[in-house]
Order: structure tokens, then sequence, then C-alpha cells
């Protein structure tokens, strides 16, 4: 019998890549607010763009997936400030 592990590959560095995304957003509103939502849609345009160049499906799998999750994360941010405003998470003291 032979074992075939890319899909179980792809579902672990999934659920990493979309748990990595979570802190990134919160610390990137933190930080910077919104204003930092180009960077997230910079990263998806080049990770999703650059899978369709990558003949390997593992990679090219995790680059379109790493590219999502950077697009999705622009709605994820202004979504975390209205979470700030609201009180759910800590607001940044201006120095």
């Amino acid at each position: 019998m032979e074992l075939h592990f890319t899909g179980l590959i792809i579902g672990v560095a999934t659920f990493l890549i979309i748990g990595l995304f979570h802190p990134l957003v919160i610390k990137g509103e933190y930080y910077f607010g919104v204003k930092c939502w180009w960077a997230f849609l910079a990263a998806g345009i080049i990770t999703v763009s650059a899978s369709l160049f990558i003949e390997s499906v593992l990679w090219s799998t995790l680059l379109a997936v790493v590219g999502a999750s950077s697009l999705w994360s622009i709605g994820e941010l202004f979504q975390q400030r209205e979470r700030v405003r609201k009180g759910w998470f800590p607001k940044r003291k201006k120095d």
C-alpha cells in the first residue's frame, strides 16, 4: 500500500497559515491601524499570482492559501478596528 501525504501536508499547512494570520491582523491593527491594508493586498496579489507559475501542486497550493489568507485579512483588519472600538481588544496608547 502506497501512502500519499500531499493532501495531509496541505491541510496542516493551511491550518498553520490561517493561524498565523490571526495574530498578524491583530498586531497590524494595533501598531498601524487599518492603513496597513495595502500590505495585505500586495502580499495577496503577489502570492496568488506566483501560485499560477509554480508547477508543484504542493507549493502552488500553499502560495494560493497564503494569498487568499492575505486578501481575507483585509476585511478582518477593518473588523478588528470595530472590535477594538467595542473594547474587545486593547487600543494602543499614542505617545
